[in-house]
């Protein structure tokens, strides 16, 4: 019995998440230059080269389909199935990353990208490819890692109001939190420190105070046996 062999390609994708307090939670999409799925809406991604590692090559392709550059980057999982590609066999490591969406409103569509957009995860477009099975992976996973890694404070500005942290874990695990039950657990870490600074009231109500995460202080916990969960 004759063995096939095929030439199978290593790609790698990156699904950028982003967040606002107006738009929520949002990711990063691109539109197809070229065919296999021209014009459709895509995960930002593209071949390893020969001399790259995945974590460049990922970085790469993200910086050029978007014009950004991300630095917090975890691999999130690798998708296989024969045929998930038109063109030929190819297996995709998926990388999933958080950023600050309002710093990153200028993008810059270029190489196979025609255009680089942000879309609400509750409002996505028809995904080429099996895209769509992958963002749904990213999501599941991103909503179980806020559970027990405070990776949300990527997410947040440096400074911010507890109402913040509090509409973005509700946006994040798209359900309601007992904001009593919330602000007592998370004030309980450790890790969130007073700035002795008052957020600029945007209505009539009394400023609020503001809040800073410390990451030193939240890795020293981390040595001492915290067990962080929401």
């Amino acid at each position: 019995m004759q063995n096939k062999t095929s030439s199978i390609k290593i790609a790698v994708d990156a699904i950028v998440f982003g967040y606002s307090k107006n738009d929520g939670v949002a990711v990063l999409l691109i539109q197809r230059k070229y065919e296999p799925f021209k014009n459709s809406w895509a995960i930002p991604g593209g071949f390893v080269l020969e001399d790259e590692s995945l974590e460049a090559g990922v970085k790469r392709e993200l910086l050029e389909e978007t014009g950004i550059s991300v630095n917090y980057l975890e691999q999130l999982y690798t998708f296989g199935e024969p045929g998930r590609d038109p063109r030929q066999r190819i297996v995709s490591v998926a990388y999933f990353g958080l950023v600050k969406a309002s710093l990153y409103q200028q993008l810059k569509a270029s190489t196979d990208a025609e255009n680089a957009k942000w879309f609400s995860i509750k409002k996505l477009p028809t995904l080429a490819f099996d895209h769509k099975e992958i963002l749904t992976v990213a999501i599941e996973r991103l909503r179980t890692k806020v559970r027990y890694q405070p990776i949300g404070f990527e997410l947040l500005d440096k400074k911010f109001p507890f109402s913040d942290l509090e509409k973005l874990y509700t946006a994040l695990l798209d359900r309601e939190i007992n904001r009593r039950n919330f602000s007592k657990k998370i004030l309980s870490f450790g890790f969130l420190e007073e700035t002795g600074e008052l957020s600029k009231s945007e209505s009539k109500g009394r400023p609020s105070k503001m809040y800073q995460f410390n990451q030193k202080r939240y890795r020293e916990l981390l040595k001492e046996g915290i067990h962080f969960e929401i």
